[in-house]
């Protein structure tokens, strides 16, 4: 079944290409406007995308039609082939680092770097911890850390609550996500995440569609193979912010199973790209991405 993705890029085509990874059930726009400008402005052809089910991309009948993280996975490959590149630097974050890091186990010659913000390691099972948690169940030793409490008490009150029932109700607990995963180290500014959900909310085609690759990643539970990730050869780049409230602890363990990976730690950054480290964090991609 062939599915639209809708993609956009900046800057000049002879640049070093740069690929941005967003995570689950997130739309190619959570990738700030003023971060992608720092990369573009440092040399470098950006592309960002919509993953299907979100945004402008094409959305499907799931019970239909039923896909796998297999197939968003393949769908990086589809955006980059249809931007006509061999190969490209991968910046990913969240759920889209698992699909970074796969594609450089399975792709490597596709991979020029790979840097991941905000994720979990390949095959550690972060999906398995964070419902653990959100259900009271203890976690298995050896499991990943689990998520900070107040992202595991928000969650489980958001699930317990009524469905909002228009949009001005829609974007209101929209902007209470996103201030949960921001964190409280930096100030949260209340005027632009009403400006980006209201954005994000206006340009999905169908915004419960991304409830979908909920629904992709229980069709297939062993989608992340395991014990992979001393495979991977490209150089890589793992960013994680000292106030991670999703999954906090997990860049050291990706960084750690990756020969080479460098760790940084961004002071004051939760699980969102807010302004105050767009400087930081497009230096640092810059950096990696140097050829």
């Amino acid at each position: 079944m062939h599915i639209d993705i809708w993609s956009e890029e900046f800057g000049a085509a002879t640049d070093a290409p740069i690929l941005l990874i967003m995570g689950s059930m997130s739309q190619g726009i959570l990738w700030p406007d003023e971060f992608v400008g720092r990369l573009t402005a440092g040399g470098r052809r950006v592309i960002r995308y919509d993953h299907r089910d979100t945004g402008r991309s094409g959305t499907v009948d799931f019970a239909a039609n039923p896909y796998t993280w297999e197939d968003i996975k393949d769908d990086v490959l589809r955006v980059m082939d249809a931007h006509g590149l061999e190969s490209a630097h991968l910046v990913c974050h969240s759920a889209g680092g698992l699909l970074g890091q796969l594609i450089a186990v399975e792709r490597p010659e596709r991979v020029r770097t790979l840097t991941v913000i905000g994720s979990s390691p390949l095959g550690g099972g972060e999906g398995m911890v964070i419902m653990r948690a959100l259900m009271g169940q203890p976690q298995p030793e050896g499991s990943l850390p689990e998520p900070a409490p107040e992202f595991t008490a928000f969650f489980r009150e958001l699930i317990a609550a009524p469905p909002p029932q228009d949009r001005r109700e829609r974007i209101e607990v929209m902007i209470a996500e996103q201030r949960v995963l921001h964190g409280t180290a930096l100030p949260f500014d209340e005027d632009a995440a009403r400006r980006l959900q209201e954005r994000i909310y206006d340009r999905a085609r169908d915004l419960d569609a991304v409830a979908n690759h909920r629904l992709a990643a229980a069709a297939r539970p062993d989608f992340e193979p395991v014990g992979v990730l001393g495979r991977i050869k490209a150089p890589t780049l793992v960013v994680e912010g000292t106030h991670e409230l999703a999954k906090p602890g997990h860049g050291a363990l990706i960084a750690k199973e990756i020969r080479g990976a460098r760790l940084l730690m961004i002071d004051g950054m939760g699980h969102t790209l807010p302004p105050e480290v767009h400087e930081e964090l497009a230096t640092a991609v810059l950096a990696h991405t140097a050829e």
